[in-house]
């Protein structure tokens, strides 16, 4: 990137609630954090509605989190009544300031009672906008405020597992439709962490080898479904996809976690998730509903972080559902060859 000097300026406030905020800015002196939130609000439950938050599926061992209070968050609100919105007169938001950069603010409707916590990541203070449409100097600021969360919340008693993720489109039940993510702590490790770190560890006692430098390795070596990449990272459709236009793109260095990632990667990033994202809305000519979700495991040393992004378009005008083996048995059938995904999305125009 041709910036130069920090990545960004960071800056802790309050909600009227006592919830936290926290603003990246990228220039330094905008004292959005001391920006009093002037709405009348009670103070924020400690933890969710429902009578116990988590309970223990011992058929599937896994833990099911239950969130009653989640019925009452705001759903598709037409954008002058957009709670991720600046604040303005006649117009308070859950984020105070009149702009901003990036802004990290905890959920007002968490998933997620304490020891966890739920967070909400807003790329941009324009409504209209999407991740693909941000700059490079932006996707940088976001990816600091990935690490900087993955840190903090990491280090927190009782927090097992640090996610951070997309959701976008309401064909995927995006309810609210300004740019932004979110970042789970939670109190456990996710299925799907546990199930990555303990095929690594077997890898490596049986092989003596890392399995996800061993997929890296491979799809370079094929390049048929290499999508895009730089230096320092790499983008490719998986040999192994199970949906029709999904890719994981990883650093070209393994690492465990967000934090891990050096600053010339870093500043690397965003030209290729950016070009990923511009592909995929070119790819029919409309906006991809997509999910993005960075895996890592800090502690798993075999762990090899990358951003897993599913697509949810299969066609022009049709969506790729799961069907009844995919949801009822978890075996999955794709229609899109890997091959063929990864040379339509080389073929659109990106970025």
């Amino acid at each position: 990137m041709a910036d130069a000097g920090p990545v960004f300026w960071r800056g802790s406030g309050r909600l009227a609630d006592g919830r936290e905020i926290i603003y990246f800015d990228e220039s330094p002196g905008a004292g959005r954090a001391q920006v009093r939130d002037e709405r009348e609000l009670g103070t924020a439950d400690a933890a969710p509605g429902a009578p116990d938050g988590l309970r223990w599926d011992p058929l599937a061992g896994e833990w099911v989190m239950y969130a009653a209070q989640r019925q009452d968050r705001p759903y598709r609100p037409a954008g002058p009544g957009c709670p991720l919105c600046p604040s303005r007169p006649g117009q308070l938001t859950e984020i105070p300031a009149s702009g901003y950069d990036v802004v990290v603010f905890q959920n007002r409707y968490p998933a997620l009672g304490p020891p966890g916590r739920c967070e909400v990541v807003c790329f941009t203070s324009d409504h209209e906008a999407s991740f693909a449409t941000l700059s490079e100097r932006r996707a940088r600021t976001v990816f600091e405020a990935w690490a900087d969360r993955s840190r903090e919340l990491g280090d927190r008693p009782g927090v097992e597992h640090v996610y951070c993720f997309e959701n976008r489109g309401e064909e995927i039940g995006v309810t609210l439709h300004h740019p932004h993510g979110q970042v789970y702590a939670f109190p456990f490790l996710p299925p799907r962490t546990r199930r990555l770190a303990t095929r690594a560890r077997e890898h490596r006692s049986r092989s003596g080898s890392n399995l996800f430098d061993e997929v890296v390795r491979a799809e370079l070596d094929d390049g048929r479904r290499i999508v895009v990449g730089n230096e320092h990272w790499v983008a490719f459709v998986p040999q192994f996809a199970r949906w029709p236009f999904e890719i994981m793109i990883f650093p070209h260095a393994r690492v465990t976690g967000l934090n891990a990632v050096g600053e010339a990667a870093r500043d690397a990033f965003g030209p290729v998730y950016l070009d990923v994202l511009r592909r995929l809305d070119a790819l029919f000519g409309v906006p991809m509903p997509y999910i993005a979700a960075w895996q890592q495991a800090p502690a798993e040393p075999e762990f090899g972080l990358h951003l897993h992004v599913i697509g949810m378009r299969r066609a022009p005008g049709k969506l790729k559902y799961q069907a009844g083996t995919e949801t009822g048995a978890g075996a999955w059938s794709n229609d899109v060859p890997p091959e063929d995904a990864a040379k339509l999305l080389r073929e659109a125009a990106g970025g």
